[in-house]
């Protein structure tokens, strides 16, 4: 898969920052894995529109400006890297647009799912691969406050029912 790809999609020299965010979800190991490995499950907490074929190299893109032409929407061009499943998975990460050129080089999500008991996951979110400089710090700090709205509405999702997105759009 790698040999196709452009040599500038990672950066060269990251930084050593690793994001991390946890969350403990109400639900079963099999729920979790389906809510981050589908298109349905994705749609239920993540966005109302992706793309996720999920086996290494598949797209892993979840829409976020819907209105936008292809390739501002949201996570285009992004691949699923690899999983173990009910376990890890792991996925390629762009900048929104506003991040202009960063959002052309790639950062790597990991997700480890480890079953509390048999109705309780947690979800702990590694994201890494950053540049260095104040504009990745920047999108270090959006990803901060993102991530965390993410695994909330991913709890949400459990506790609550699907996200109804025509509501929240």
């Amino acid at each position: 898969m790698t040999k196709n790809l452009p040599s500038d999609r990672y950066v060269i020299d990251p930084s050593n920052k690793i994001l991390l965010k946890e969350v403990v979800v109400p639900a079963t190991l099999e729920q979790v894995w389906h809510a981050w490995t589908t298109n349905e499950g994705a749609q239920t907490f993540f966005s109302s529109q992706t793309k996720i074929d999920f086996k290494p190299g598949g797209p892993y893109e979840i829409y976020f400006l819907l209105d936008n032409p292809y390739g501002s929407k949201g996570s285009e061009d992004c691949h699923v890297l690899n999983s173990l499943p009910m376990r890890m998975l792991s996925f390629e990460w762009n900048a929104p647009p506003e991040f202009g050129p960063l959002r052309n080089q790639r950062t790597i999500v990991v997700i480890l799912l480890d079953a509390i008991d048999n109705r309780q996951v947690k979800v702990s979110l590694f994201h890494y691969g950053w540049g260095k400089g104040n504009d990745w710090d920047k999108l270090y700090a959006y990803f901060d406050r993102a991530w965390g709205y993410v695994l909330e509405n991913l709890k949400r999702r459990f506790i609550n029912g699907p996200i109804n997105w025509s509501a929240d759009d």
